[in-house]
């Protein structure tokens, strides 16, 4: 039998009756003949809500403290969850994620995946049981609980389908898939039905919150593809697969960064420790005499880092953000670059730094700007598309 992987969101299941509406979704999907994995969320606020009750007990939480505490959100929904399926008449069982065969490797809050053994999922799915996994989390090889970081969801529901052998994963939000720009910040944003896995992955990258950056890159390893619908709205949903994506460009915006300045001939060291540290560097260039990178103050444990980044003689700045164009390639038209870099000169937005990639420019202005300057270059877009 057939194997779909569904995945659901906090805001999916955020309270009891969407989690029963989930519960018939994954009935209705059981009873089409399919062989279902569930993998869910904690509900609503939940993590967010349980990192500040962390955050009250101590300013800089152990991460290893962080992850015993952080996954119990996502054991109170798949439980949940499974007993609202059971009450249907269809049979099921809960896992965690090292329950469910998911091996990390040793870094607490932010763990990578290393390889999964899903034999107690093949078992229970074997016994015509719906299974229920808790996403974000896993197993170290060394026996501790870990998380995978935020998005982690979306990261477990890719593997597990990698490793059981399905086609597709489904991923459920509170949006029908992805668009051209984050819909609460531009109304004129426009539906994308298809987009392959390297512009997803540059969305991703650049801020876009429906899938995360790393379940992307596994679905484009393992060729999986990734249906992007949503949990209460049956109508469009967005495809990420090998086949043409949008040829239209995608505008995506972020406020969480922070630029680190060194000496250039202290670059390579800087690059060696912010890899220490954990430290995601988007962006890296010599500026003279000088080197500037890029990282996410979103990292675990941001205070930290900056203050050691600070006692090694760099000079950190924080309150920075992007905006980003996305599109097929995007090298060969520079008339829309050139558009986003004068939609923000019209609408006063300081450009402070740019970077060009093949399907995605980049530029560095102040997070405060940044729903602004979205605007301005999806509007600026839009109208060079119509002529």
């Amino acid at each position: 039998m057939a194997v779909v992987v569904q995945k659901y969101g906090g805001s999916s299941v955020a309270d009891v009756p969407k989690l029963e509406r989930v519960a018939e979704k994954v009935v209705a999907t059981r009873a089409s003949g399919l062989d279902v994995v569930v993998v869910i969320s904690a509900m609503g606020k939940t993590t967010d809500q349980l990192l500040a009750l962390a955050h009250e007990v101590d300013a800089s939480p152990p991460r290893r403290e962080l992850d015993m505490l952080l996954t119990t959100g996502e054991r109170v929904s798949m439980s949940l969850l499974s007993m609202a399926i059971q009450k249907r008449g269809c049979d099921a069982i809960s896992f965690t994620g090292s329950q469910s065969g998911i091996m990390t490797n040793d870094r607490h809050f932010d763990a990578r995946i290393i390889e999964v053994r899903p034999w107690r999922i093949e078992d229970e799915l074997a016994r015509g049981r719906v299974v229920i996994v808790a996403g974000y989390q896993g197993m170290s090889y060394r026996r501790e609980i870990t998380t995978l970081g935020r998005g982690g969801s979306d990261t477990t529901a890719i593997a597990l389908a990698a490793a059981l052998g399905a086609d597709r994963a489904e991923i459920y939000s509170d949006v029908d898939g992805v668009y051209s720009a984050d819909p609460r910040v531009v109304r004129e944003a426009t539906h994308l039905a298809e987009l392959t896995y390297e512009q997803m992955q540059e969305m991703a990258e650049a801020g876009a919150k429906v899938l995360n950056s790393t379940a992307v890159e596994f679905a484009k390893r393992a060729r999986i593809a990734i249906h992007a619908r949503s949990t209460f709205d049956a109508g469009r949903e967005t495809v990420v697969h090998e086949s043409a994506g949008a040829e239209a460009p995608a505008v995506v915006g972020r406020a969480d960064l922070a630029t680190i300045r060194v000496a250039a001939e202290a670059l390579g060291a800087t690059l060696s420790h912010a890899g220490e540290l954990g430290l995601g560097v988007r962006e890296s260039a010599l500026e003279g005499a000088h080197a500037c990178l890029v990282v996410a103050t979103s990292a675990p444990g941001w205070a930290s880092h900056r203050r050691a980044l600070e006692a090694r003689g760099c000079s950190v700045e924080e309150g920075i953000g992007a905006v980003s164009v996305v599109a097929p390639e995007l090298g060969a038209k520079p008339a829309w670059m050139a558009a986003a870099m004068d939609a923000l000169a019209r609408a006063e937005i300081p450009l402070l730094g740019a970077h060009t990639a093949p399907l995605r420019w980049t530029g560095r202005i102040e997070a405060r700007r940044v729903d602004d300057a979205v605007r301005a270059v999806h509007d600026a877009l839009g109208r060079m598309a119509e002529r």
